[in-house]
């Protein structure tokens, strides 16, 4: 079967959107679909200094924007449950500077969606930016405060 560039590129989007379809879970489908940024970040932060982690993660947060906003078109629903392509590309942010292990990524994984549910000023706010930006704003400011927090537990409890 002969596919256009263009079929191959919405396929492509949508199987980002939805998280390789994490997104379609009939429960929690933010948690489920922040689940591929774990292997992400076991692989890629270990190899990684802080400054390299950094700019790793404004990429895919910045990449995340586009993806939403052709799925939240493809979907013709705001932020549309299944588009967790934000929850997964900006998790990484939770993860800066801190060493990975199971206990680090299981704390920071819980952080993560703790701040991204409960969305503290201004995330919550962010949410009314039309397209992907809003879409990614609010995570973007949620993995802030998560990264934040986790700093403080692995410093304080973990270290």
């Amino acid at each position: 079967m002969n596919r256009t560039k263009g079929e191959f590129r919405d396929r492509l989007v949508l199987a980002l959107a939805t998280g390789f379809g994490t997104g379609y879970s009939p429960f929690a489908s933010g948690t489920v679909g922040t689940l591929p940024a774990l292997p992400l970040v076991w692989v890629v932060w270990q190899y990684t200094a802080w400054p390299a982690q950094l700019f790793l993660a404004v990429v895919l947060a910045v990449l995340a924007i586009p993806i939403c906003s052709a799925a939240e078109r493809r979907f013709q629903t705001k932020d549309d449950g299944r588009i967790v392509a934000d929850e997964y590309l900006t998790f990484p942010i939770c993860m800066i500077g801190l060493p990975v292990g199971p206990l680090m990524l299981a704390v920071a994984f819980v952080t993560a969606r703790i701040f991204d549910i409960l969305k503290p000023q201004p995330a919550n706010r962010l949410q009314a930016v039309k397209g992907g930006l809003g879409i990614v704003l609010d995570d973007v400011v949620a993995s802030l405060y998560s990264l934040a927090v986790n700093h403080v537990i692995y410093h304080f409890l973990l270290k």
